[in-house]
């Protein structure tokens, strides 16, 4: 046998495998930038004029009268960033049939070629204003997005409705609203009547940043309470029918309780008045909820008062609506305020907007009787088991979770657990929990999140103005209250990759998070709420009463089966599917394997789940000997 001795030397290349540098296309040069928003006085006050009449083809029309302050290029934005998604949600498609006009005379527009958010139009000299003259085609039907107006109800978000001087912060530029309703429709909204004649409501002149800050629900039925006097906080009831609107005396009192509760949380108040603006409506998209300085938007079913004792889920969606009065629009995070609603937004504090709020939303439905005690606990058992099921931290942190909205927005995600999607909330109710049992420990009791909420979101009382904070603010507020290193201990939750501490705050509270085969009443009812039988922490998979598998649990064992979402289950160790024959399968599965027949597009066929175990609900189980530290959070405030 012979061998041979290669070298490689460097060869230079030729040909197309040549470095090619200045040869070939160069990209065109982009035009100029559109003008920062700056801190400056606008000259004159913008008239906007909303029809709203049109509820069966659902079209808004629109007619503005800008007034200008200097001749030539002016360039006029349609937003785009929504503060309470923290996403570029708002859609510019919806707005068609741009018309303006300037001295009696239209004006061309011309789109900005890199923002179509932006138009471009040349004002003529001598024109004291630009009138504008276009509509707002709300989705049809649901296939086209959600409904924001019916026969009997509508939802006017002034975001939706307008275009505004690019150049200014939205707080600079003042603005004369109204809006004209069908007949026999009524409006619930923080806004202030001027005057109203002949289903026309004229508005009193504020600010665009307020304006957009303060929507209208407007309907035919109509029932509006008072939850509390100075400053006044109502409750704006609109639904499908009279029915509806019929609340229990004893839920008036706990919505009541919730308001006091919180007052009594944060000790100051940053509204003239407030609305909670709530549609009980099997038409209007509901279960969500969006946040005001003055006002919520409270989006329920139409039976929500008729049911409480099945409304579960629900239950604390006024309580976090409510506190984000104080955590996310009286106080927001700097990266995330923005001067008008065409500047991106950044969102790595939301584990504080919205993990906090969601928070104070479990505690305060409690402490106001919204929820029982134990449903609370339940509840929160559903979260530590959300966050623990999260395996995708071990690639995507907590910190980076926060992004989720920019780029998440209105993509449906396959693998919940291993992409992750928002997790700063049922993670950020036990990184809060975790803060709490902390506090409490390090102070014998003398101390709790509550103290760092009045001293963080309890300044500058009845005033309006946004303060903002960044993370060192955040540890500062903690230090105050209990010193410790919190940069660090934040630090280290925010960008773990594994799930120590993750429920280190229920074991600080007195409590673990313990699986049985008998599911709480919160979390059958969030089944219900969620459209499928949830088998995540047993099987790894939730599936609907149909047989459609929703989601599988990443590596779980539906996913080690081959299973995947949108599999139609046939039947189940030979006997067609049905929710109650799966189930009685996974509880013989210790001793009989576990085989299903599923069909995907294309292919049909049987696989065996390798899963040895019973059925498994979260629940949190005392830990005996131990202070009850999560009852203490839970208790009502005496003052």
């Amino acid at each position: 046998m012979q061998f041979r001795l290669v070298v490689l030397l460097p060869v230079a290349l030729s040909g197309a495998a040549a470095a090619q540098v200045g040869i070939g296309p160069q990209p065109a040069p982009l035009p100029p930038p559109i003008p920062a928003p700056r801190d400056a006085s606008f000259d004159g006050t913008i008239a906007l004029a909303v029809d709203a009449t049109d509820t069966r083809q659902k079209v808004f029309r629109v007619h503005e009268v800008i007034p200008v302050q200097a001749p030539g290029d002016l360039i006029l934005l349609y937003p785009e960033w929504e503060t309470s998604s923290h996403a570029a949600t708002a859609s510019v498609s919806r707005l068609a049939g741009l018309m303006i006009h300037a001295g009696g005379q239209r004006i061309e527009w011309r789109r900005d070629p890199v923002d179509p958010h932006a138009f471009h139009i040349a004002v003529p000299v001598g024109a004291p204003r630009v009138e504008l003259d276009f509509q707002y085609l709300s989705p049809a039907s649901t296939r086209s997005g959600a409904t924001v107006i019916t026969p009997d109800l509508a939802n006017v978000q002034w975001h939706s409705m307008l275009l505004y001087p690019a150049g200014w912060f939205a707080r600079d530029l003042a603005i004369a609203a109204t809006l004209t309703l069908p007949a026999g429709f009524r409006a619930a909204t923080s806004l202030v009547v001027d005057h109203a004649a002949g289903g026309t409501i004229a508005f009193r002149p504020t600010n665009l940043e307020a304006l957009v800050d303060s929507p209208v629900y407007a309907g035919r039925y109509v029932k509006q309470l008072e939850l509390a006097p100075g400053p006044a906080v109502t409750l704006d009831l609109l639904a499908d029918a009279p029915a509806d609107l019929e609340i229990p005396a004893g839920e008036l009192a706990k919505l009541r309780a919730l308001v006091e509760q919180t007052r009594r949380l944060f000790r100051a108040q940053h509204y003239d008045r407030y609305h909670f603006l709530v549609s009980l409506s099997d038409r209007l998209p509901s279960g969500g909820g969006l946040e005001h300085l003055e006002s919520s938007e409270n989006n329920l079913p139409a039976g929500y008062f008729l049911d409480l004792a099945h409304q579960l889920p629900n239950r604390d969606l006024l309580a976090h609506e409510y506190v984000h009065s104080w955590n996310g629009r009286f106080r927001q995070p700097a990266d995330l305020w923005t001067p008008n609603f065409n500047v991106p937004m950044r969102n790595s504090l939301l584990w504080v907007y919205e993990g906090l709020t969601e928070f104070w939303g479990r505690v305060l439905g409690a402490r106001a009787g919204l929820r029982t005690q134990q449903d609370t606990l339940d509840q929160i058992a559903l979260d530590a088991a959300t966050a623990a099921r999260r395996i995708g931290r071990s690639w995507k942190s907590l910190q980076d979770s926060t992004n989720d909205p920019l780029f998440v927005a209105g993509h449906p995600i396959d693998w919940r657990d291993w992409q992750r999607r928002e997790d700063y909330y049922p993670e950020g109710v036990m990184l809060w929990l975790d803060i709490d049992g902390r506090i409490r420990q390090q102070t014998a009791g003398n101390k709790s999140l509550d103290d760092v909420a009045r001293s963080f979101f309890g300044i500058h009382d009845a005033s309006r103005v946004t303060v903002t904070y960044t993370f060192a603010d955040v540890c500062a507020a903690l230090e105050q209250v209990a010193p410790d290193d919190w940069a660090t201990l934040l630090r280290q939750r925010l960008e773990s990759h594994d799930d120590r501490g993750l429920l280190d705050g229920l074991t600080r509270s007195g409590y673990r998070l313990v699986y049985t085969d008998t599911p709480t009443e919160a979390f059958r009812q969030a089944e219900v709420d969620g459209g499928a039988i949830d088998l995540s922490d047993s099987i790894g998979l939730a599936i609907t009463p149909a047989g459609i598998v929703r989601s599988v649990a990443w590596n779980g064992p539906a996913f080690v089966a081959g299973i995947t979402p949108g599999a139609h289950l046939v039947s189940v160790n030979g006997k067609p599917y049905d929710p109650e024959v799966l189930k009685a399968a996974i509880q013989a599965s210790a001793t009989t394997p576990l085989d299903v027949a599923c069909e995907e597009p294309g292919r049909a066929r049987t696989v065996r789940i390798d899963y040895r175990g019973s059925l498994r609900y979260p629940r949190l189980a005392r830990i005996a000997g131990t202070p009850d530290r999560l009852g203490q959070l839970l208790a009502p405030l005496l003052r």
